[in-house]
């Protein structure tokens, strides 16, 4: 939801950042971002710019039904070789499993943080 809420051109950032790359998403975020959607205001707003920015990804199954131990999953299992997110509690466990994180870096601006 980062991209509107603060004005980052996500792809191009995430070329810059690492180049051209596959980008996946799994099932239980985009799950959470249509349920956000569906609300009212600039949560449901982010949420539904979020979700169709998600659709430029190849989606994933994974068994967790909560999105972010969905995302450290994949980086436990080593099939993502970066996670992007400015959640800190979901970055730290990220970093946990030896994966970078792709956060923000600057007002608009996205970085790598490697574990």
């Amino acid at each position: 939801m980062t991209p509107l809420q603060a004005d980052i051109r996500l792809f191009e950032e995430i070329d810059r950042v690492v180049g051209a790359c596959e980008l996946v998403v799994p099932e239980s975020v985009r799950s959470e971002l249509d349920g956000l959607a569906t609300g009212a205001g600039r949560e449901a707003t982010a949420a539904s710019v979020a979700a169709d920015l998600a659709e430029r990804a190849q989606e994933v199954t994974t068994k967790e039904s909560y999105a972010d131990d969905a995302l450290v999953a994949l980086a436990r299992r080593g099939k993502t070789d970066y996670v992007v997110t400015v959640d800190g509690p979901l970055q730290q466990r990220v970093l946990e499993q030896d994966v970078p994180v792709i956060g923000l870096s600057g007002q608009n601006t996205l970085g790598v943080t490697e574990p």
